[in-house]
């Protein structure tokens, strides 16, 4: 039987292997990152691990390549999604998946207190709702 949502936080169907940038890297040094470990978004964190934003696949479609920016040459800061939303980690899963859905993202960092602790993703929700 599938997990219910209403009754799980976000902390037990979040990713936890987080990775992250600094927002100085480039857009190839990222995507790069992103494709090796088969993931949609990174968070961007600074040098002391506070969250600054997060790069998407949305980002690097619409900041990137309409604009027909080269991916060697701009830096993450540059098309980065800043001020992120967050999760606490013991928010309700069911709320979380209709913000997400409400305001379309499909990425959510995950925090406890100010520290990022994971991420959320519309495949977590699948996952859960589908395993047995």
């Amino acid at each position: 039987m599938p997990h219910d949502l209403k009754k799980i936080a976000a902390k037990e169907i979040m990713t936890e292997e987080l990775l992250s940038v600094e927002p100085g890297i480039t857009v190839q040094e990222a995507t790069d990152l992103m494709d090796k470990n088969n993931i949609g978004a990174v968070v961007v964190l600074s040098p002391i691990k506070d969250l600054l934003g997060i790069f998407t696949e949305r980002d690097l479609l619409r900041r990137v390549v309409a604009k027909k920016k080269s991916p060697a040459q701009t830096k993450i800061r540059e098309v980065m999604t800043p001020n992120v939303m967050v999760a606490q980690s013991t928010d309700n899963a069911w709320e979380l998946l209709q913000i997400m859905q409400r305001e379309k993202f499909r990425h959510l960092p995950v925090v406890e207190g100010r520290k990022v602790i994971g991420i959320v993703s519309l495949k977590d929700f699948a996952d859960c709702l589908l395993q047995s």
